[in-house]
């Protein structure tokens, strides 16, 4: 309860909105058996610190050099998956999340449109005895705006414009485009990837922590 009453405003209407998600994900089933044990200083804590969360640009770096040691789960419905996600993600949607063959061990990456899916399931895993689990940091929108489509500022400096370089070759990569002020796009037709293909079912196949070939986005 102290540590409750030292949250702000915006802190404890976060807090509600995660709890009450979390409470309308299991409203449909009353005779459910399952018992779910919500740590809320667990949760009050990780809030503030964001100690759940990946950055894009982080994790865009993580695919880059091609890291083995966690699991993309993109929690959204097959059609939404289908059109466009993340190479290397895999597709369980948050309604079969704890039915999943998931490893206690595992390194979880939990993403979905923006926070609010990926922060239930982040709930539902930690209350399964899972430690090991983060959530991407806006989803897929701060994806495309922080990898796919980063906009370059005006009257940048000389060291601002040497980090937006390497950022450009990040985007480049994953087939993005760079943005200005007036909206035009730039981009490396050199490092365009193809649509990541629809014919390729990875659904509920997060348990294979074998690596598949990169795809784009």
């Amino acid at each position: 309860m102290n540590l409750l009453r030292k949250l702000n405003r915006k802190q404890k209407l976060a807090l509600i909105a995660f709890l009450l998600g979390l409470i309308a994900l299991f409203a449909g089933s009353p005779y459910d058996s399952n018992s779910v044990k919500i740590n809320v200083k667990e949760i009050a804590l990780s809030t503030i610190k964001d100690s759940d969360k990946i950055k894009p640009e982080i994790l865009a770096d993580w695919i880059i050099q091609g890291k083995s040691d966690f699991v993309l789960i993109d929690l959204r419905t097959p059609d939404e998956y289908e059109k466009y996600s993340l190479p290397e993600a895999e597709n369980i949607p948050l309604v079969n999340l704890t039915d999943a063959e998931l490893y206690k061990n595992q390194k979880l990456i939990l993403l979905s449109s923006d926070n609010v899916q990926s922060a239930q399931g982040w709930f539902l895993l930690k209350s399964k005895g899972f430690k090991n689990v983060y959530i991407l940091d806006g989803g897929i929108v701060g994806w495309k705006a922080n990898v796919l489509f980063p906009k370059q500022k005006p009257n940048m400096s000389k060291e601002e414009l040497a980090l937006f370089e390497k950022k450009k070759a990040v985007t480049f990569y994953f087939g993005g485009k760079v943005l200005n002020d007036s909206g035009i796009s730039e981009s490396n037709s050199e490092f365009n990837l193809p649509v990541q293909s629809s014919k390729q079912n990875k659904t509920s196949s997060a348990v294979n922590q074998k690596k598949k070939k990169r795809e784009g986005c």
